[in-house]
């Protein structure tokens, strides 16, 4: 999903004790017959409707928001890792050079810093390019930092153009990179001589493109053309000539995710689900082709998972990969040329990513994260298969030996599939203290994308809920997801959208089912698609829905896709379907939510940015009118200096405590409008 941040409520009252509001009373039409919607405008939020946090909650909620993670991003040339942490208000560089070591910070802005990729140890030029953007509005600019003399250096245009990810070449010269900067519409490729300190395109031929991987000497770069998650083209661009070749793909069509180079040579590993001498495949595998000699061998071809990511060694003797098996995933690593396995300790069961090789080889850094610990950074020495931690990020204090692990579940949903009920996975989060019978409220929390996939990873504020307010967490993978093979992927395009709205019915079919679960008391949580999926619910099972809370979504398929930014609306066009043709036209106006609102009878909670690219600000706009012309209570909240999700604590605090206070006055008090 649009991985909202681990949203929780903490520094609340000290943020708002500094300032000034204004509340004022503004009639908003025929909510409630004749009520009118209390707006409060505090620095950069304004809310509506939103009831003061209680002390009492903002206390409870404290130590939760107070969790932080750190990812890796790489190693320095002297041996230390690069990670991304939180010790103030957004994240930033950090640099940790032993296990548990002290962090020591490296940038301090007031917006959050991403995209951080470490010159590579045998490049002159001792540092890192990191991305930044400005009240999340998603135009983010690259910069050098040097460690020398911790100076930093704008390397794009400085405009609003879209730049990111950065890509060094072995010897650290050359940095590729992708931006929107020529139009404003399409991705290009750039390269920049690090050394000269010029930059010019490579790619211009339209499209969303990415730079993949320098070839060993430096003139030639992989590259792909992204259209959906289902369809990408990769190519080689000879730098010298600047001319672009695009690779045949079989079948004509192909998911394609990284590549990466073999050697000195042409030959590459990539990981794709092209057809296999004529065969179609289900899911992204790991590949070998050496075009010289016309080998080709796929890797994990019997493995019926995708391999999600995999890095090599900048001395080509290993290569590690990840599996996604059921949401869960698996690390391997191979002992190149042989490809023979190497023995690994055994992991935590999670998510892994951040994969990244030390400059000699001999050590693999990671970052780990479960559904009871925030992510942190590993190391294993693959000589012997020992796994050291690189940093233990804090967890407010609280015994981690009371958060809830999820179990997978698989509930029936409508359809069938080879002559038997089709089922979807789901994580089911359960309070260990809960006897079996006892009927809780549920909280059912569904992913974004739509091609994204609920994984068991950590959330502040899953745990709250479970061990605070007593909720049951359901976080169901409905179809339209990743990671179940490409035919699941493609069961909710364009006209069968509302398919995936219907395995949330079949889900609370499930619930009804459970004797430990409430049916008469669920609430739908969402961001992005996720958004949409909590307004498509509560539209469609209006009687079976105590509240929702809907984040940054998508209130209709057709003003989104006229208001989104330029560069991401044919990407968009090629999963929801294209406004312009009237036929589709007909679909979005029957299925979207803002069509709908007078079908929802719920107490609804709608959080925006102001400054989202993604989702524009209009679409919240739009449903919270439509949704109080109903007559339903509906709390909205509006951050200017945020984007898509909330990256700034204060206001992620601030967003969490009035979720929580949302869910105690509507679901667990069972107040509100009852269906």
């Amino acid at each position: 999903m649009m991985r909202i941040s681990n949203v929780a409520v903490g520094r609340f009252a000290l943020a708002l004790a500094g300032l000034m509001a204004w509340p004022c009373l503004l009639a908003q039409g025929p909510e409630a017959a004749g009520a009118t919607v209390t707006r409060e405008e505090v620095g950069n939020r304004i809310s509506e409707n939103i009831p003061p946090i209680p002390e009492a909650l903002a206390e409870k909620l404290n130590r939760y928001q107070n969790t932080r993670g750190a990812s890796v991003a790489g190693w320095t040339r002297d041996g230390c890792l690069l990670i991304g942490t939180r010790f103030a208000e957004t994240t930033q560089a950090h640099r940790v050079c032993q296990p548990m070591g002290a962090r020591e910070q490296l940038t301090f802005y007031a917006e959050p810093v991403a995209g951080l990729t470490p010159a590579p140890a045998t490049s002159p030029l001792d540092g890192f390019v990191f991305s930044r953007d400005v009240g999340g509005n998603e135009f983010s600019q690259l910069y050098w930092f040097d460690f020398g003399t911790r100076e930093t250096t704008l390397l794009t245009d400085g405009k609003r153009s879209q730049n990111g990810d950065a890509r060094f070449s072995a010897d650290g010269r050359w940095l590729a990179w992708s931006s929107t900067a020529r139009n404003g519409k399409d991705t290009d490729i750039w390269v920049r001589d690090m050394q000269a300190g010029t930059s010019k395109a490579v790619v211009t031929e339209g499209g969303a493109w990415q730079a993949l991987d320098f070839s060993a000497d430096g003139t030639r770069l992989l590259v792909s053309k992204y259209v959906s998650i289902s369809e990408s083209y990769p190519g080689e661009v000879d730098l010298a000539a600047g001319t672009l070749r695009l690779f045949p793909v079989d079948g004509g069509k192909a998911a394609f995710g990284d590549f990466r180079f073999a050697g000195a040579g042409s030959a590459v590993y990539f990981v794709s689900d092209e057809p296999v001498r004529g065969r179609q495949g289900e899911f992204l595998t790991l590949r070998y082709h050496d075009p010289a000699t016309a080998e080709f061998r796929q890797l994990t071809g019997e493995v019926p998972w995708d391999v999600e990511a995999f890095e090599m060694a900048g001395d080509g003797r290993h290569l590690a990969y990840i599996l996604n098996e059921d949401g869960i995933n698996r690390l391997h690593v191979l002992a190149l040329p042989e490809r023979k396995p190497v023995a690994l300790p055994e992991l935590p069961v999670g998510l892994i990513g951040g994969l990244s090789f030390s400059p000699d080889g001999k050590r693999l850094a990671m970052t780990l994260n479960t559904a009871s610990s925030p992510s942190d950074a590993y190391v294993i020495d693959l000589s012997n298969g020992r796994l050291a931690r690189w940093t233990r990020s804090e967890v407010g204090g609280l015994d981690t030996t009371r958060f809830a692990s999820p179990s997978l579940i698989r509930y029936s949903t409508f359809d069938r599939v080879g002559g038997k009920r089709r089922t979807i996975p789901a994580f089911y989060y359960r309070p260990a203290t809960a006897a079996a019978e006892t009927k809780l409220p549920v909280v059912i929390n569904i992913h974004g994308g739509p091609e994204g996939q609920a994984s068991p990873n950590f959330s502040a504020t899953t745990q709250f809920l479970v061990n605070e307010l007593g909720v049951a967490v359901l976080v169901p993978n409905v179809r339209g997801s990743s990671g179940y093979g490409k035919s699941y992927l493609r069961l909710d395009n364009a006209e069968r959208r509302e398919d995936s709205v219907r395995d949330i019915g079949a889900l609370l079919d499930w619930i009804a089912a459970q004797p430990g679960l409430d049916a008469d008391r669920v609430a739908v949580f969402g961001g992005s698609y996720g958004g949409y999926m909590v307004l498509a619910t509560m539209t469609n099972y209006p009687e079976r829905i105590r509240a929702g809370i809907d984040v940054v979504g998508i209130s209709h398929f057709g003003s989104f896709l006229k208001n989104t930014e330029d560069y991401r609306r044919d990407l968009r066009r090629a999963e929801y379907g294209d406004e312009r043709d009237a036929k589709m036209q007909k679909v979005f106006d029957r299925i979207s939510p803002l069509n709908n609102a007078g079908r929802i009878r719920a107490p609804l909670f709608v959080a925006q940015g102001r400054n989202d690219p993604r989702v524009p600000y209009t679409e919240a706009e739009q449903i919270v009118k439509a949704v109080r012309s109903n007559g339903q209570p509906v709390w909205y909240l509006l951050f200017g200096d945020e984007g898509h999700g909330f990256r700034k604590k204060a206001n992620s605090d601030y967003f969490s405590a009035a979720s929580m206070l949302f869910l105690e006055k509507y679901l667990i008090g069972g107040a509100g409008t009852t269906p």
